[in-house]
């Protein structure tokens, strides 16, 4: 099973014992929003209120907006929340946050977002907007930069874990495992359309920069 937080959602009662006949990796990705919002604020200072855009429809939705409204209040920044589940909803939206000024995004994790990654890219660059996303596609299909999980490491994970099942060992038995591997990557072209100057100790964190 590959989902954000099960026992947020009501699937398992614990990572460590999750009952039942459930077992699998937990997508850390929709609960490490912070990073994400402290990634963004280093690269746009100026910024003292941003946009977060969610999905309503995500059932990770209510706790990512916690979890960034906890981050945004940590560093003293002022957070509008925006939500889409549509591409004419994302149309919408950036609309909405051109009207209000807004100089950062934080997009949020979710697979809508992750499947529109094309339209989130031109929309980020037509309103000429630095956003942050939580896969790395974001960034290489021109969006500006990711942090997230290593998706690569995380299915290897799957991979693991589905071996053991088929060799006899039981769900029960296996704790749902959390990615330990996340990827940086930033998309120096974008930076420049954007006229962002990025910070030496910024770039010097990328996993991967993309030129």
């Amino acid at each position: 099973m590959f989902i954000g937080d099960p026992v947020t959602s009501g699937l398992v009662g614990s990572l460590n014992r999750p009952e039942g006949n459930v077992t699998g990796i937990s997508n850390l990705n929709a609960v490490i929003e912070s990073k994400r919002l402290g990634l963004l604020r280093e690269l746009v200072p100026q910024a003292r209120t941003m946009a977060a855009l969610q999905n309503p429809w995500s059932p990770t939705a209510a706790s990512q907006q916690k979890e960034i409204e906890e981050a945004a209040h940590t560093i003293g920044l002022r957070v509008l929340f925006w939500q889409a589940s549509n591409e004419q909803e994302l149309e919408t939206a950036f609309e909405a946050m051109a009207q209000n000024r807004i100089l950062a995004l934080h997009v949020g994790a979710d697979a809508f977002f992750a499947a529109a990654r094309d339209k989130l890219a031109q929309l980020a660059a037509r309103y000429v907007l630095p956003a942050i996303y939580s896969l790395r596609d974001v960034p290489l299909a021109g969006g500006l930069m990711s942090y997230g999980v290593d998706l690569l490491d995380t299915y290897r994970m799957v991979g693991v874990y589905a071996g053991r099942i088929i060799k006899g060992e039981k769900p029960v038995d296996l704790p749902i495992v959390q990615p330990t591997k996340f990827q940086f990557v930033l998309n120096l072209q974008t930076a420049k359309a954007l006229g962002l100057a990025i910070p030496p100790g910024v770039l010097s964190i990328a996993d991967e920069v993309i030129e």
